[in-house]
Formats: structure tokens, C-alpha cells, sequence
């Protein structure tokens, strides 16, 4: 019984595993670029060897980390080719996306979204602190991620997931919402939200390729 329940135990131990990997990705506490070891990701996460040996496969697989010879496991590194990829892969996704949400998307939810956007920018015209900039970030990513998702396909809110994440840490190595971005982001959002409550799906798809492609621009440095 004991085996049975340790095999039982593997695949939630390698979910546990690649949540503690992304967060601490996320949190910088792992940076891109770094060479770690097998043992080095046990001491960060606090999951055994076995999960983490386990979870390599999948990480070299959705490209957040490789194997160097004679160097070891580098964590992706954020250079023009991740960039204009993980970009590119976005703006066909969310251009798909974004065209049927504005036909289909319920009324409700867009008025909750709209309300979360327009709450940041009054927040914001009165001062930006750093708690509010933590609330943009969630709220801007909590948009994109909605939208994906209404399209109720499990294999595209996965893909999109494994490349959101490389995303989110090229912003936070590049540009992350700053002071003087936070609200022209927010504007940059509402103008997609105005489009989807026109029932304007070829709007919508002009106003994500304008957001994606000036999201990209900050990242490049242009």
C-alpha cells in the first residue's frame, strides 16, 4: 500500500515542483541566465531530488531551462531571439483570442474588467506607490489571461501559460510596469475593453496588435 501511495504521490510532488520553480523564477530569486544544479533546485524549492529530476524533462521542454555540455542547466536567458519568439507567439494567439471575446464575452465580465482597469487609473492620477504597481501588474496580466481562457481550450491555456511566463520575465528583467508606464498600459487595455463592448471583434484585434507590439518595443529598447 505504501508503494501504491508514493506512486500516487509523483505527479502532485511534480506539479509542487515546477510551482516552486516558476515562483521563484518569477521572484527573481532564480534569474535568467543562471547555471544551477539538480541539487541547488532542491535546496531552492524544498522538494526532494527524485521531483526535481522528474521536473527537468518538462522544463527543458517548454524551454526555461538547457542543459550546457560541460556547464550544466542554464535558466533561459533573455535575449532578442527569446524576445521576438515569445512575442511573435503571443500576438497569433491573443489576435484569435481577442476576436472572439469581443463577440462572446459576457457583459458582466467585461464590466468587471473595466471596473478593475478604471480603478487603477484613478488610484494612479492620484499617486503611484509600489503596491499599486503590483496591482497593475496582476490586473494587466489577469486581462490577457481571461481572455485566453475564454476560449475554453485547455491546450492553448497551457501553451500560452509556459510562453506568458517567459514574457513576464523579460518585462521584469526589461521594463516591468514602471511609473511612467502604468498608465498608458492601463489606456492601452481599456482601448481593447472599448472594442469587445463594440462588439467590434476586427478593433479588438487592432487595438491587442497595438498594446503587443508597443510591449515589445519596451522590451527591444526602441
Amino acid at each position: 500500500m505504501s508503494q501504491r501511495a508514493d506512486e500516487r504521490d509523483i505527479p502532485k510532488l511534480r506539479e509542487r515542483a515546477y510551482d516552486a520553480f516558476t515562483e521563484r523564477l518569477l521572484a527573481r530569486v532564480i534569474r535568467p541566465g543562471q547555471f544551477v544544479s539538480q541539487r541547488e533546485l532542491v535546496e531552492l524549492t524544498g522538494l526532494p531530488l527524485g521531483a526535481i529530476r522528474e521536473l527537468i524533462p518538462r522544463l527543458e521542454a517548454e524551454g526555461l531551462i538547457r542543459t550546457v555540455p560541460q556547464r550544466g542547466m542554464q535558466v533561459a536567458h533573455i535575449d532578442l531571439h527569446l524576445i521576438r519568439d515569445a512575442y511573435q507567439f503571443r500576438l497569433f494567439l491573443e489576435k484569435e483570442a481577442v476576436a472572439l471575446f469581443a463577440v462572446d464575452a459576457d457583459a458582466a465580465l467585461l464590466a468587471s474588467l473595466r471596473a478593475g482597469h478604471e480603478a487603477i487609473v484613478a488610484r494612479a492620477r492620484q499617486g503611484i506607490t509600489p503596491a499599486l504597481l503590483a496591482e497593475a501588474q496582476a490586473v494587466d496580466w489577469g486581462l490577457h489571461d481571461t481572455i485566453i481562457d475564454a476560449l475554453g481550450n485547455e491546450i492553448i491555456s497551457n501553451a500560452y501559460r509556459v510562453n506568458s511566463i517567459k514574457i513576464r520575465l523579460i518585462r521584469e528583467e526589461r521594463i516591468r510596469i514602471l511609473d511612467t508606464l502604468l498608465l498608458s498600459v492601463m489606456e492601452e487595455h481599456l482601448r481593447i475593453l472599448d472594442a469587445c463592448e463594440a462588439r467590434d471583434p476586427a478593433a479588438a484585434v487592432a487595438a491587442v496588435e497595438a498594446h503587443i507590439a508597443s510591449s515589445r518595443a519596451r522590451a527591444v529598447g526602441i
